[in-house]
């Protein structure tokens, strides 16, 4: 046992509640999604055994990759980030023009040996880091619309309206976020009106020349027509709202979801869902528990944080994730229109593991930069020499 510690306390670090949390809901993702790949490995004549395997893979990947970008100081992450997002724009203008279609949706490219690869987890993690640097940067000049406001409208238009072109709620949620992080950064409230203007601006180009435009009005309208009462729901909807009401209290138990072979992707847009049949009202409220703990985990990060860099990023990385699964969860009890967001963490998805992963890392290197003495020392020195260079290049 002590043994086990010593590794722990050298291997782990950080927030030892978010690792908890984190390995937990991995668990829970590997037996719920075995348990909703039946229907999909019969359609595709392979063992369930396959599914499960390569599922219990990604999640390792996706630990594997929160556990290296936590060994990394988190200030690194701004650096690479700029030419993330150089990198982003070509693979989200590929992905539009000839991106794979999976679930019905084009958000997909096809890359050797990996597989598919969801740019837009990439551009979205890429934007967040890099809008956290900019205004930790500019926080002596927020108000300088040269420096300041023009490339962070930029690139959050430009981004998001690239993501819109195929994924609109995706580019929805992260254009929220760039705006909670505006507002945590003291960006005056007239430089938030400009940035949903824009946000508004290239959503409407996307929905004009995107391919889910008439997607969303569909799910939007059948919503909205529910609500009053003259439309039924969706046939998604309609058997995940069946699941919630059929899984009771305490729930049907492991393996014995009627709806799996029913409910199209219940292994990752509807996994909640079999959650809920499964394992009740109760399983589902301990995972919306876990995700509020790990929502207010990172914020205690960004709390302590000194720095405003670690800051807003813990934050905003924090918002993203939880956010994300609070709207795949609204959708499954009926809270909202369909959106196609996935579980992060549960849902099964290569891609959206390896970067719910990274963006888990970063903030525990948050976390971890401030229980450093060392590590927070040197973080000091160096976000005050930059400050000088900025400060001097502003006079």
């Amino acid at each position: 046992m002590n043994k086990l510690k010593t590794w722990a306390d050298e291997n782990l670090q950080g927030d030892r509640v978010i690792w908890a949390v984190v390995f937990i809901l991995s668990m829970i993702s590997i037996l719920v999604v075995y348990s909703s790949i039946g229907t999909l490995a019969y359609k595709r004549a392979v063992s369930p055994e396959k599914y499960l395997f390569t599922h219990t893979m990604h999640v390792l990947i996706g630990l594997t990759a929160m556990w290296f970008a936590h060994r990394v100081d988190y200030r690194y992450y701004s650096r690479l980030s700029r030419i993330a997002l150089w990198v982003s724009v070509p693979l989200l203008i590929y992905t539009f023009t000839n991106g794979s279609t999976i679930n019905d949706a084009a958000r997909w490219i096809q890359i050797p040996i990996i597989g598919s690869f969801q740019p837009s987890d990439f551009a979205s993690l890429a934007l967040i880091v890099n809008l956290a640097s900019m205004l930790s940067k500019r926080q002596q000049n927020i108000d300088d619309i040269k420096e300041s406001l023009i490339p962070i409208l930029f690139w959050c238009g430009i981004i998001c309206g690239l993501i819109a072109l195929t994924n609109m709620s995706t580019a929805v949620l992260l254009l929220m976020t760039c705006m909670l992080i505006m507002f945590i950064g003291r960006v005056p409230s007239k430089y938030l009106a400009m940035l949903l203007f824009v946000g508004v601006l290239f959503g409407a180009l996307a929905f004009k020349f995107g391919v889910r435009g008439g997607t969303v009005v569909t799910r939007i309208t059948d919503f909205v027509e529910y609500v009053k009462g003259e439309k039924e729901l969706p046939f998604q909807a309609k058997h995940a709202h069946i699941a919630v009401a059929t899984g009771g209290f305490a729930g049907k138990g492991p393996g014995n979801s009627d709806q799996r072979n029913i409910l199209p992707h219940p292994y990752s847009d509807f996994v909640y869902a079999i959650l809920i049949e499964e394992y009740g009202m109760i399983g589902g409220v301990v995972v919306l528990l876990l995700y509020l703990v790990l929502l207010h985990r990172g914020m205690k990060a960004a709390y302590n944080s000194e720095r405003a860099f670690a800051g807003l990023l813990s934050a905003g990385l924090s918002f993203d994730i939880v956010c994300q699964a609070m709207i795949n969860m609204g959708v499954v009890v009926g809270l909202g229109p369909i959106t196609g967001q996935p579980l992060p963490l549960i849902s099964m998805g290569g891609t959206s593991m390896v970067f719910t992963g990274l963006s888990l890392g970063i903030i525990l290197s948050v976390s971890r930069g401030e229980r450093d003495e060392t590590w927070s020392q040197k973080t000091m020195k160096t976000e005050e020499r930059e400050g000088k260079n900025v400060e001097a290049k502003a006079a």
